[in-house]
């Protein structure tokens, strides 16, 4: 059994969306360990200055997801709240034998990103009122994706690893994987997938304050020299709601990008490099090599 909880605050104005960008990001956790969320549970605060129509948009949007994933919404808990906040509880099952964990990656391996970041740069930019319309879209339709297509595309395949990318963004969850495993994680920067106009805001400096804490967490074992800050600042984007990074045994790479290719992910997916044998650092950030 896989038990897990999450919720926030808005990162949307539309609460129906919010409600769907929050349920699936409290489901994210059971596909990154390999499950199938069972039974959900709403939790919610809610100011009492608000119309009560706002919160039914806002659990309408959840339930939605939850149905999407084949749960069941059994109920939950709402109280008074200054700022509105929304999660879910989600309990789900999986066989122990396939159960993944993020402590497993092996020497050899390939990363494979299931989805974009730049997530909380261009909501930090939607604040701002700066943000492209179409980086928008292509956030929003990231954020409120549920990772099942590509945890069930992969199931079928040696997952050595795997973590979902979410407020610690890309360089704290990849380390937390280096160090349960005891590798180092290389990541090319241009392979790296980045919603689009997220590269272009970040070089104006849109970069929300936990990128800079994730940065103060995880530099003293990170090798960026080939970095760009821009880069570096997208690395360490807190993402919302964000894909999974999975490590896989190179040998069946190209029939799990074909599995991918053919689950029809609603996001652009990549392979974004290897894992090393144990260095003096956890993570390293490097240009493409030039053929």
């Amino acid at each position: 059994m896989i038990q897990t909880l999450d919720f926030f605050t808005p990162v949307v104005d539309d609460p129906y969306t919010f409600g769907q960008i929050a349920a699936a990001n409290s489901l994210s956790d059971v596909y990154a360990m390999g499950g199938e969320p069972a039974v959900a549970l709403n939790i919610a605060g809610f100011p009492g200055c608000l119309d009560p129509s706002v919160l039914g948009e806002i659990l309408a949007g959840g339930a939605s997801k939850v149905q999407e994933a084949g749960a069941v919404l059994a109920g939950g808990h709402t109280v008074q709240d200054e700022e509105p906040k929304y999660g879910l509880s989600v309990t789900g099952f999986v066989h122990p034998d396939r159960l993944w964990t993020n402590a497993g990656a092996r020497p050899g391996d390939v990363l494979i990103l299931t989805k974009p970041l730049g997530v909380g740069i261009v909501t930090t930019a939607i604040k701002a009122g700066m943000a492209e319309e179409a980086s928008v879209k292509e956030a929003v339709t990231s954020m409120k994706s549920l990772n099942q297509k590509a945890k069930r595309a992969l199931e079928a395949f040696s997952v050595h690893a795997c973590t979902d990318v979410t407020g610690f963004g890309l360089a704290g969850h990849g380390l937390e994987m280096a160090r349960g495993s005891g590798v180092t994680l290389e990541i090319v920067l241009e392979q790296v997938p980045v919603i689009a106009g997220a590269a272009g805001l970040a070089q104006m400096g849109l970069v929300p304050a936990g990128a800079y804490r994730n940065q103060e967490y995880t530099m003293k074992e990170i090798d960026a020299k080939e970095a760009e800050d821009y880069e570096l600042d997208i690395m360490m984007d807190p993402q919302t709601s964000g894909g999974l990074l999975v490590s896989i045994a190179a040998e069946e790479l190209d029939a799990a990008v074909k599995a991918l290719q053919e689950a029809g992910l609603d996001t652009s997916f990549a392979v974004i490099g290897r894992v090393l044998p144990k260095q003096a650092v956890g993570m390293i950030f490097r240009r493409k090599k030039k053929m």
